[in-house]
């Protein structure tokens, strides 16, 4: 008899399908009810180890977040996220509201296992789906100093974040008091879901109890990336699947997309990743967020293709890497010099072409030459090889771009002093 699994017809921007099995997905279907008070009013989104629905707590009259885990994924996240959301409660710091607050937390048991569930606040959207082009500068300073408010403050409680990138970035719900809706108005305000039939490839009928028999394309809640005002641009940074206390456990392998690893996690695979490592994959991801594409190629096709663009824009690597490093002669004649006729896409071209460029195309704002300068030097203090060499948190917060333009900028946001010590990170 065959062990193999069914396939499944592929249906567009809902999860993987044959992720619906033992230890998987929990099969959802819109009107299920949790803890006899959350009912299923439409899909949020989904990732590799969840899928997030947005839901109706019947008890409080208000709408949430549940994130339901596979079955294999286990409590980790929502036991951090817990630890760090009872810190948050406690905290009169004001990046403790950048974060998701726990509401609730369970575990519901189904045809593929027992799945761990995590209540929160909705959100809107990642930064990933909100850029349609480049923030408006104003709104990407905000942005920037937001998260960087955000992993400073983990980073402070003792967590490394782990997996730092656009996608796990959310845009909290704006002024729009969503509680007040009732459910046909919800649908009426954005829209209603659409149930997409699973289909099986040799079109037998589905047998199995933990497959659902339809799906469904997440809601959509968000604006193009040049549509937000600035009142709206608040961030939460989401996704603790990954987090962990590098003083209690040690962690060696990244979760970053290539673009923004580290490369530590190459060249240093027996050396647990730090919280230099989000550093790395912050300085990135403000680069993505004031541009158009991340700061290292988007056209990488392995490791050393994403070895190769760090040492273009930013120089020699630490010379012990160099050597240990195989592909290095496909690409260099020594240590930060590239092969004659190989072209190289410097830091200045990089800032050109994401960031000042497509902003003169629009008839934007573009930085003068005082901001990239001091973006620069914020920005090269961050993605410096060695990880015991780079700015933390702190000193990132302490720089001049987020003193002069950035912070000014998420003050505004949120209509209110922040007062950031650059030696402790507590912003009120």
């Amino acid at each position: 008899m065959s062990t193999d699994r069914p396939l499944y017809e592929h249906i567009d921007d809902v999860e993987r399908l044959d992720y619906y099995r033992r230890g998987g997905y929990h099969p959802i279907q819109i009107g299920d009810r949790f803890q006899e008070r959350y009912r299923i009013v439409h899909k949020l989104g989904y990732g590799s180890y969840s899928t997030i629905w947005l839901a109706r707590d019947e008890r409080m009259a208000k709408y949430v977040a549940i994130k339901v885990g596979t079955a294999d994924y286990g409590p980790k996240e929502a036991e951090t996220l817990s630890r760090i959301s009872a810190s948050m409660v406690e905290s009169r710091e004001f990046s403790s509201n950048l974060l998701p607050l726990v509401l609730d937390r369970f575990n519901v048991d189904g045809p593929n296992g027992t799945h761990p569930c995590l209540v929160t606040p909705p959100a809107r959207c990642s930064l990933a789906d909100a850029a349609q082009g480049p923030f408006p500068l104003h709104i990407a300073r905000s942005l920037s100093a937001q998260l960087a408010m955000a992993v400073a403050y983990i980073h402070k409680l003792g967590y490394v974040h782990g997996d730092l990138h656009m996608g796990n970035v959310l845009l909290q719900l704006p002024g729009l008091d969503l509680d007040r809706l009732s459910t046909k108005q919800l649908y009426d305000t954005f829209d209603s879901p659409d149930p997409e039939p699973v289909i099986r490839v040799d079109k037998q009928p589905l047998t199995s109890p933990g497959v659902p028999l339809y799906v469904y394309s997440p809601i959509w809640l968000r604006e193009p990336g040049d549509e937000i005002l600035l009142p709206e641009a608040k961030v939460l940074l989401a996704d603790f699947g990954t987090a962990f206390c590098p003083t209690q456990e040690s962690r060696f392998e990244s979760y970053t997309p290539l673009q923004i690893r580290p490369p530590e996690a190459r060249f240093e695979p027996t050396v647990s990743l730090s919280y230099a490592s989000d550093i790395w994959s912050l300085g990135c991801m403000i680069w993505a967020i004031l541009g158009v594409r991340p700061f290292l190629d988007t056209w990488l096709f392995g490791p050393d293709d994403a070895t190769a663009d760090q040492v273009d824009a930013l120089g020699q690597m630490p010379d012990e890497w160099w050597e240990t490093w195989e592909g290095r002669s496909k690409r260099f004649i020594a240590n930060g010099t590239p092969k004659e006729g190989r072209e190289v896409w410097t830091f200045n071209g990089r800032f050109e072409d994401a960031i000042q460029a497509p902003r003169r195309r629009r008839g934007t704002e573009v930085m003068c030459e005082e901001e990239r300068d001091a973006l620069f030097e914020m920005i090269r203090g961050m993605l410096v090889f060695r990880p015991r060499d780079r700015l933390s948190a702190s000193q990132v917060l302490g720089t001049q771009w987020m003193r002069k333009w950035a912070i000014p900028e998420a003050e505004t946001t949120w209509g209110r002093k922040l007062l950031c010590d650059s030696r402790s990170s507590r912003c009120l």
